[in-house]
């Protein structure tokens, strides 16, 4: 599946960009997992979960060595948010942590902080992921890149 970038109008400024894909090395330091976030305007599934799980194999995100990436998925003008967390990951968090990951983050996009709502949950995702899938710098590599990829 090819994924289209955003070419129209910028969600974010280069600041709130940097915010986040901070938010997402410094995580992934901490961890062998890799968290991806997608942005987009409108969602095309009446089920976020949905088009998530649609764009986590769009991205190859499944092809991590433990099964353990977490994409962000966010559809803004429809205000749609899911947490797609691969198998590795889910089995050791749970529905539970992923939803009140989107509960927590909800209180910032309810404010219009979408940067510092994204960087909070990309901080939580990061320790859960470091507690279960801890860096190991002998063999761990940055299997996906961190930066922020935009839909329509």
């Amino acid at each position: 599946m090819h994924i289209p970038y955003f070419s129209k109008k910028e969600v974010f400024t280069e600041a709130e960009k940097n915010i986040i894909v901070s938010a997402i090395g410094r995580a992934e330091q901490r961890t062998s997992g890799e968290i991806r976030v997608y942005v987009e305007s409108r969602c095309r599934y009446v089920d976020p979960m949905d088009r998530a799980a649609e764009v986590f194999g769009g991205l190859h995100m499944e092809k991590t060595a433990g099964r353990n990436g977490v994409l962000v998925y966010v559809a803004l003008k429809d205000r749609q948010l899911a947490l797609f967390g691969d198998k590795g990951i889910h089995e050791k968090v749970g529905s539970e942590f992923w939803n009140e990951r989107v509960k927590n983050i909800l209180g910032h996009f309810n404010k219009a902080d979408y940067a510092g709502g994204l960087a909070r949950m990309i901080t939580e995702i990061g320790e859960a992921l470091q507690r279960h899938f801890p860096f190991d710098k002998g063999t761990d590599k940055n299997e996906l890149p961190d930066d922020i990829v935009f839909g329509r």
